[in-house]
């Protein structure tokens, strides 16, 4: 099958090595997923929604978990963080100084990605920083 950058597909997850997880892309294609970008814990069969990365000039196909583009992960980001604030009323103990895996695993992005999203939440007022985490500002 042909496939393009930003094609959503579906993955079956295979067996582990030491550049991530080689997978089994629409039933008929392999692909890998890096494991220095997963974010969440990924077993053997599982089955995910992912997105073609990268086509490599040796025909891998480089796979990720987020759409690919930007502005569409920076929103669903902020959407994330929102709702997380929302379930916790209003307060997240994670900030711009956390930990990597503190962010990692309780928020399932990567530490810069949160960093994006939490700048852009503070840009337009709708989230604070402070010093034990960030809080959602009420209006």
């Amino acid at each position: 099958m042909e496939y393009k950058v930003g094609d959503k597909v579906n993955l079956v997850i295979g067996r582990i090595s030491r550049l991530g997880f080689t997978v089994l892309i629409n039933k008929d294609t392999e692909g890998l997923l890096y494991k220095n970008e997963l974010y969440v814990r990924l077993a053997e069969g599982d089955e995910v929604i992912g997105y073609i990365k990268k086509i490599r000039e040796d025909g891998g196909i480089d796979l990720s978990l987020q759409p690919i583009g930007f502005r569409k992960t920076l929103v669903k980001n902020e959407i994330k963080i929102l709702d997380e604030l929302k379930k916790n009323e209003g307060f997240i103990a994670l900030h711009d100084k956390s930990s990597p895996d503190d962010i990692k695993y309780k928020m399932n992005i990567s530490k810069k990605a949160f960093k994006s999203a939490i700048g852009g939440l503070y840009k337009i007022k709708m989230i604070t920083i402070d010093e034990d985490g960030i809080r959602m500002i009420i209006r």
